[in-house]
């Protein structure tokens, strides 16, 4: 299953919700891969020497570069939400790169993360971070956040997923996120988005799992995961 019948797609985490219309992200010019830039402050990046430095892309003012660690790094995105444009071509190169890229040292998802950025950094365009909150910018860059603009946000803070949301973790008990979390439940709890079987299939067609899974093809290779970082 390719996609190919769509010009272009979005993508987006299980740990995602949308708040707000984003239609329009399917008009941005064709050719390149939208993406909301990461943040380097967290300390998943504390092996990398963004982190050491303290630099981050999303105030590159505040820490410059250093002259004598070379060129800045390539812009790096968020791999939580990105538009792409599905094509055999672009599947079929990034299977090959796959399988010739060693994984990076650190857990799964950040080596996923690692690739992503690596095969697409040269068509990578970023875009506003109001398609993908991480819920870490509201301390680490809160000049950067505008809440009543945020049309897209990422529960991925530890202790932040709303389904399993305590309020005791660092940074859980702010009112921004009590704020969020409460805006999920209240979307999850409104019956008149729960999908309707009936109205979405066509009268005489049949839809289940088992046929959908039957039309999708054998995986042609074998994914080999990365280390863990425990």
């Amino acid at each position: 299953m390719q996609f190919e019948e769509y010009s272009k797609m979005v993508y987006l985490d299980a740990d995602i919700q949308v708040y707000d219309n984003i239609d329009h992200l399917f008009d941005r010019p064709d050719g390149f891969f939208y993406a909301v830039m990461d943040c380097f402050c967290e300390k998943t990046w504390s092996h990398s020497p963004q982190y050491s430095i303290g630099y981050c892309q999303q105030c590159p003012d505040k820490v410059t570069w250093p002259a004598e660690m070379g060129s800045p790094p390539p812009l790096y995105f968020n791999a939580g939400m990105f538009v792409f444009e599905p094509s055999p071509l672009t599947y079929e190169t990034l299977l090959e790169t796959l399988q010739i890229t060693p994984p990076t040292p650190f857990a799964e998802q950040v080596s996923t993360r690692d690739f992503l950025n690596m095969f697409f950094q040269h068509i990578y365009k970023p875009i506003p971070l109001v398609y993908n909150l991480v819920l870490a910018m509201l301390w680490r860059h809160p000049e950067n956040v505008d809440l009543d603009k945020v049309k897209v946000v990422h529960y991925c803070a530890a202790g932040s997923k709303p389904w399993r949301y305590t309020g005791k973790e660092a940074n859980m008990d702010r009112e921004d996120i009590k704020m969020l979390v409460a805006k999920w439940w209240d979307m999850y709890n409104d019956e008149s988005l729960d999908f309707k079987s009936d109205d979405a299939v066509p009268k005489g067609d049949t839809f289940s799992r088992a046929s959908l899974m039957a039309t999708m093809p054998e995986p042609e290779m074998a994914y080999i995961p990365a280390p863990s970082a425990a």
